[in-house]
């Protein structure tokens, strides 16, 4: 069998995510490593025979393939969050990684590591290869007759640092999680304005009873008590009817709303009273169907320039995105895959499917065109070397050229006739295929390397790259939520520094929070983490 996987390494790929998945999915007290496991069952293979390899390309495009496809989901929330408070999350994570490399500084002179391994320990314990990478260039550049076995020792200290830099972060995340009490639902009710993260929607039918409100139309209603509710269909006089902005009401009449249950009690006291009675029951007159957004001419535009209303009796209440539901809203923006919930005449129905698509085959597919532009833009740039002074140059490699290019094309979404934005269930499934590549890659590899370099030394750069990661995080997560005030699913994609972290903290927090955290820190911290490596190399020695 072990024949076998050395001579096959797709198979070997696959065997490793299989049980690796298997053993991730398995809870222990509520807790699980999830799709965080392939990276340690690669580490298990790799260690048991250093012939077993998973060749790079398929590392290097599994990392493209997930950072890219993360990207165009986060584009829009990426670029609303530092418009906000950009220059506050550069000087928090900055600072941050400066403490970092001051730990590392710090266990240089207490524990006599070397130069080059207390640059690897650093590198390994941020999981960050590029960084790596352009020590190694810088070593090479001296063209010493040492640079040779300075090399190794800064690889020895990455590969044993590598899995500790993940372990430590999850470590650190489940230490806070308790101190802090966090609770990620209710935490989520509190930012559900800044982050779209999908709201807890219900209906109810409410019976119009307070005179104050009779006569008003719903545009000066909403504009007074500034609900964030829907409104659906009414009934009044023996009537039904669908609601619209210049709609009024009066005193009996039935309303049909649709928000989270806090927004209706609020809307509920404004107006009236809640009645049992669901207008929704009845459809002799206006029927609902879900219609999936399938067109790619609609999708980057928003709910309000499609108008609808022009031409059709119809109410859109809620528009369900993968598992997240949100209110309808006319800057909501359309994309591919999306459902959306319509209330309207039977005929009027035919004739909104045929508009927007309603084709759960072309609603789930991948416009190769497009995808492969964005990915292709995205190794281009990554391939760029960029200069810093006369001695440090670096290039954001397949991780960094594609998040960016990513983060961009999904916040345009559209250029002219040409769609970035990719469906909700073809991103998933992307990210997670690319993710499991990446994983099953590193820690075959990785695992390859801690055998071959087993040792006492070993052991001290593990525990060395556990203090640094497991300090770092846990101030990046104390400090960020206690005096930078950020809500702790972010900070947990801030300190998530590598895919597997990223998916722990998203299965903990069960929400897509940690996201936007870290596609906002990712590039930045790419970048800072290749300049302080080299800078930590050159001041040691």
């Amino acid at each position: 069998m072990l024949q076998l996987l050395i001579e096959n390494p797709i198979l070997l790929l696959f065997v490793v995510a299989s049980i690796g998945y298997l053993l991730g999915s398995i809870k222990i007290k509520g807790n699980s490593l999830g799709v965080a496991a392939v990276l340690f069952t690669g580490l298990f293979f790799g260690a048991l025979d250093d012939r077993l390899f998973i060749p790079e390309i398929l590392l290097l495009i599994g990392l493209a393939l997930f950072v890219y496809s993360l990207g165009l989901s986060s584009g829009p929330a990426f670029f609303a969050s530092y418009q906000k408070n950009g220059v506050q999350d550069f000087l928090f994570i900055s600072s941050m990684l400066l403490f970092s490399a001051a730990i590392a500084i710090g266990l240089y002179f207490l524990a006599g590591f070397s130069p080059a391994t207390i640059t690897g320990i650093y590198c390994g314990s941020s999981t960050n290869t590029a960084a790596l990478a352009g020590v190694i260039d810088l070593i090479a550049s001296e063209s010493s007759s040492s640079a040779s076995s300075l090399t190794q020792e800064a690889v020895i200290g990455y590969s044993f640092s590598y899995p500790m830099g993940v372990l430590g972060s999850m470590i650190a995340i489940v230490i806070m999680e308790k101190l802090l009490k966090i609770d990620y639902k209710k935490e989520l009710k509190e930012i559900g304005n800044d982050y779209p993260a999908g709201e807890d929607l219900t209906s109810a039918t409410i019976e119009i009873t307070n005179k104050t409100v009779a006569g008003c139309t719903v545009r000066d209603l909403k504009k007074r008590f500034r609900w964030k509710i829907n409104f659906g269909r009414t009934y009044q006089r023996g009537r039904q009817s669908l609601v619209h902005w210049d709609s009024s009401f009066q005193i009996g009449d039935l309303v049909m709303v649709v928000g989270e249950r806090e927004e209706i009690e609020q809307a509920t006291k404004d107006l009236g009273h809640e009645i049992e009675h669901s207008l929704s029951h009845d459809r002799s007159y206006f029927d609902v169907r879900r219609i999936f957004v399938s067109n790619s001419r609609l999708i980057g535009r928003t709910l309000g320039s499609l108008s609808l209303h022009e031409r059709f009796d119809v109410s859109i209440s809620r528009i369900r995105r993968g598992d997240i539901d949100m209110l309808a809203e006319n800057d909501t923006v359309l994309e591919m895959g999306d459902r959306i919930r319509f209330i309207a005449k039977r005929e009027d129905l035919k004739a909104l499917s045929e508009y927007f698509g309603d084709s759960y085959k072309a609603s789930s597919s991948i416009n190769l065109f497009s995808f492969g532009l964005g990915i292709g833009l995205g190794v281009i740039l990554g391939t760029f070397q960029l200069q810093l002074g006369d001695d440090f140059s670096f290039s954001l490699g397949y991780a960094g050229g594609p998040l960016i290019v990513g983060l961009i094309l999904g916040a345009l979404r559209r250029t002219g006739p040409i769609s970035w934005t990719l469906p909700y269930s073809a991103n998933v499934t992307l990210q997670q295929f690319g993710l499991i590549m990446l994983l099953g890659g590193i820690g075959v590899r990785s695992g390859n390397a801690l055998m071959q370099n087993l040792s006492m030394d070993g052991l001290w750069i593990f525990l060395a790259s556990g203090l640094i990661s497991i300090v770092t995080a846990l101030s990046i997560l104390l400090i960020g939520y206690k005096w930078v005030k950020r809500p702790f699913s972010l900070l947990m994609g801030m300190v998530a520094n590598q895919p597997a972290i990223l998916d722990f903290g998203l299965n903990r927090s069960n929400n897509v929070i940690p996201n936007y955290g870290y596609t906002m820190i990712f590039p930045i911290a790419l970048v800072l983490k290749i300049v302080i490596a080299q800078m930590m190399f050159l001041f040691l020695r």
